[in-house]
């Protein structure tokens, strides 16, 4: 099934879809969030943090974990226990967005030494 290519004079620029969708993605930590529970499918929020690494702090890493999950990215589970305890789990829609963040990654691994050395002829 091919689908309809949008003309320049139907673009929405306030609401845009592709620039909403990557401004929530072009922070520090929400794709490599994406990629782990994509990898681990559900995790407890140390495990994520753990999975991270130690450059993220808890409240960046709440705030990160909370936007996933109001875009629907990411569900949280809290199970009534004490301690509490949260489970992070990606939703169909998250998932469906791994493979696009996955080839992202492989372009970027494989023209970052060009970007690099535009950027070094830039600063010339």
């Amino acid at each position: 099934m091919m689908e309809k290519k949008i003309k320049k004079s139907e673009w929405d620029i306030t609401n845009c879809p592709v620039r909403t969708v990557l401004d929530r993605f072009g922070d520090k930590w929400s794709i490599l969030v994406l990629l782990v529970l994509g990898e681990k499918q559900k995790l407890r929020f140390n495990e994520i943090n753990k999975e991270v690494g130690s450059d993220i702090s808890q409240k960046m890493l709440t705030v990160t974990l909370r936007k996933l999950e109001a875009d629907g990215f990411i569900f949280r589970t809290i199970y009534p226990e004490i301690p509490p305890k949260v489970e992070y789990e990606i939703t169909d829609l998250g998932k469906s967005l791994v493979p696009h963040v996955d080839n992202l990654t492989k372009w970027a691994v494989s023209n970052m030494p060009a970007i690099k050395r535009s950027r070094e002829r830039f600063k010339k």
